[in-house]
């Protein structure tokens, strides 16, 4: 059985509107007032503030004149964004994350239901506080029998209402095949493949830039605090969420392609976030994804029976041939296509890289072997790379 989210929209009714509303104002308080407590402790004291104190002052505030309020919308929000604080320090103290930031209203906002708060009852979703249903948009059906065990409300700086339903299924492997697949992630080809084929980088911030540029003068001439402001605000974030819509369909839909085609899929483990200190080509790595790619293609090939293999980020790809193996002392960007200097073999950079890419992971595969010469070894999906300093940027 896998934990799987089904994300749907929904058009909530203006007095569901007003308790949603008020709900994820009370958890946004609550959230940063948490936060300011635990910041202040450290700082003032050098003490730990956990999960179980912020609780009990939870029951306090509750208690006073001041924040009565919050006991006219469900606890259970309230409590699980202390849990979800928690999980944020834990993370920040582990090196995984940074330090938590303080929510803004109008960043929009989300709330967490678990069963205790919600009824799912003849393929209908009951919150707490609520008698209507949730007018939901079912886009596609849940799996026969399942059950949500939690439901998160989200509101968008769009103004968009969605829902997300936490079930447990069973999901069908697919058929083996014996495709393999090497991938060269780049800015110009989103993706280049092991067997010759490059496919286009959208690039859909370009797309939508001059759109957005109109938009976000507009919004810089509107007077601060008044309502031609507030509706600026919401055409900007509109089309960012045009770009994000854009964005998160092709990468499903070239993720979902690749793993019902082949068996093994092999990837480099780039380090992303290093990769787009390059002010040059910070704006077109963030836009082409690689990383929500890699991570799609994670759990897809974990659902569906595949093998994922991740390739050492230093492993010269680009610059080893992959006839002889003869290594290139330096491959700047502008070149896209080299002869071999040992045996004269001409190579495309990218397919080159894609098929050097393929075979390393195959040789990690089968019996771990050591792509790097330095003794570094590919990891395969799901383990932890080693940190090491900052990568040039791939084109």
């Amino acid at each position: 059985m896998t934990l799987k989210a089904f994300s749907y929209r929904f058009y909530p009714t203006p007095e569901q509107e007003s308790l949603l509303r008020r709900t994820l104002g009370c958890t946004r308080l609550v959230y940063n007032r948490a936060l300011a407590i635990r910041t202040e402790a450290w700082y003032k004291e050098q003490k730990r503030v956990g999960y179980a104190e912020t609780s009990s002052m939870l029951t306090e505030w509750k208690k006073t004149e001041e924040l009565d309020f919050l006991n006219k919308v469900s606890c259970v929000p309230l409590q699980q964004c202390l849990r979800h604080l928690q999980t944020a320090y834990t993370n920040f103290f582990d090196g995984r994350a940074k330090y938590p930031n303080f929510k803004k209203k109008r960043n929009g906002g989300s709330a967490e239901f678990t069963k205790s708060a919600f009824k799912f009852k003849d393929g209908q979703v009951y919150l707490a506080k609520s008698t209507q249903a949730l007018p939901i948009r079912w886009s596609r059906t849940l799996p026969d029998g399942a059950t949500p065990s939690t439901l998160s409300v989200k509101l968008a700086p769009s103004g968009r209402w969605s829902v997300s339903l936490l079930v447990d299924v069973e999901i069908e492997a697919l058929p083996r095949t014996d495709n393999q697949v090497g991938i060269d992630l780049g800015v110009t080809s989103l993706l280049t493949l092991s067997t010759g084929e490059k496919i286009g980088n959208p690039k859909g911030f370009k797309a939508k830039y001059s759109k957005l540029r109109r938009a976000q003068k507009s919004l810089s001439r509107k007077q601060k605090g008044s309502n031609n402001r507030y509706k600026a605000r919401l055409k900007v974030a509109k089309v960012y969420q045009e770009i994000t819509d854009a964005r998160k369909d092709n990468l499903h839909k070239l993720t979902t392609r690749l793993v019902r085609e082949n068996q093994t899929i092999a990837v480099e483990d780039l380090a992303v976030k290093n990769m787009v200190k390059n002010r040059k080509l910070a704006l077109a790595i963030s836009d082409a994804s690689w990383g929500e790619l890699v991570r799609q293609l994670d759990y897809k090939c974990d659902w569906y029976g595949r093998s994922l293999i991740k390739i050492d980020r230093w492993f010269p790809s680009s610059k080893r041939c992959g006839n002889c193996g003869h290594i290139v002392e330096k491959m700047p960007l502008n070149i896209r296509e080299w002869d071999c200097p040992q045996c004269g073999t001409h190579h495309d950079r990218d397919i080159n890289a894609a098929k050097n890419i393929l075979a390393a992971g195959l040789a990690v595969s089968v019996c771990g072997a050591t792509v790097r010469p330095e003794q570094s070894k590919s990891v395969k999906a799901g383990a932890k790379s080693p940190r090491g300093r900052k990568q040039k940027a791939k084109s």
